[in-house]
């Protein structure tokens, strides 16, 4: 497996082309079929390529228990829960999917999600996604990996929390099905919200070169920067949770990116597109009329023929009409070959021995 690039219906992603920015709406739809359509239409109207989901239910991904292990420790965002608990408040009813994924595709959004188990990619592989996500978490399954692998559909696979042996793995689980399936690995920490500097975005391009796959960026922190950095490193893709307002109750509410701000990073990232450009040196085209304005060398003095070009009477200064400065220790010393007026820019015709 060598390939740096991915299609998704057909879009290429990967360098040199449109970073593929990707809308997670999670838990964001809060139990409401109309909140999560509402949200792909204004995720549509900020610019982005594609809607995720993730598709689960609370018994496919762990089970009723209130043990101490099954429940999330500390004060943060969901301590005290049971996994059951959460689970069962954050998933995305099944049923909805098509809906939510027809709707994207009549705005021209890709929509896929990620696959939590065997009977997740079997119902993904139904109703027709084009891609398949595979979360960090479970990023070690590689049964699960593999299985999703025999769609032939390409793999995005996020890395949170793995070590290079983990990813490994993942990569060989894919290729022990089919050496040709497309995978586009993330860069990402799965903290929530993750801090700026447990990032470590350098590993983007190592994580691409090592792997010869294309490499996003999961982004869980808050605000814009640390996607556009990654951008500017080489990530061929971002994603981000999206909600509609992190003041909502929801799950996954306080760490998500509102729509403006969406739109904002779209923007953005654009922006940085544009700035990377191609390895180039010379003026540009919105330069090429402020060439008048370099140095170069000007007559300050009036001169009669014969007169000796020196220091007082031959400058580099501002506009840029005569030769360059470069020349001006060759021709100090030489004589005037005609009179000359001062502030004429000198050329070759005006210099003799």
């Amino acid at each position: 497996m060598n390939n740096k690039y991915i299609y998704v219906n057909n879009k290429k992603i990967g360098p040199g082309e449109p970073t593929y920015i990707i809308a997670e709406i999670s838990a964001n739809h809060n139990g409401s079929l109309d909140r999560a359509i509402e949200l792909v239409n204004l995720c549509s109207e900020s610019g982005v390529d594609a809607i995720k989901l993730q598709t689960y239910t609370a018994d496919t991904i762990t089970i009723n228990e209130d043990s101490e292990i099954f429940t999330i420790p500390g004060e943060g965002l969901w301590g005290g829960k049971t996994l059951y608990e959460l689970y069962s408040e954050a998933y995305t009813p099944w049923e909805w999917h098509k809906t939510i994924k027809d709707t994207a595709n009549s705005l021209g959004l890709d929509m896929f999600s990620s696959a939590f188990d065997k009977s997740a990619v079997d119902f993904l592989d139904k109703i027709n996604v084009p891609a398949y996500k595979i979360a960090s978490f479970e990023v070690t399954d590689t049964n699960l990996i593999a299985y999703a692998a025999t769609k032939n559909k390409p793999l995005l696979i996020s890395t949170g929390m793995a070590n290079i042996s983990d990813i490994d793995n993942a990569m060989k689980a894919v290729k022990g099905v089919n050496d040709s399936n497309q995978v586009l690995l993330f860069k990402c920490v799965s903290s929530y919200p993750a801090p700026p500097e447990a990032m470590n975005l350098r590993t983007i391009p190592y994580m691409s070169e090592i792997f010869n796959v294309p490499v996003g960026l999961s982004d869980h922190t808050l605000g814009t920067e640390i996607s556009v950095a990654a951008v500017s490193l080489g990530a061929v893709a971002i994603e981000k949770h999206v909600t509609i307002s992190r003041n909502d109750e929801g799950p996954d509410s306080k760490f998500s990116m509102e729509v403006d701000e969406m739109k904002d990073l779209v923007d953005q990232i654009r922006n940085v597109e544009k700035g990377l450009g191609n390895i180039f040196f010379g003026p540009t085209s919105s330069e090429k009329s402020n060439l008048q304005f370099q140095r170069s060398l000007i007559v300050t003095q009036d001169m009669s023929p014969g007169e000796i070009f020196t220091g007082e009477n031959l400058r580099s200064i501002r506009p840029g009409f005569g030769l360059s400065p470069i020349f001006l220790d060759q021709i100090i010393g030489l004589k005037a070959s005609k009179e000359i007026v001062r502030g004429t820019p000198i050329s070759w015709d005006m210099i003799s021995g």
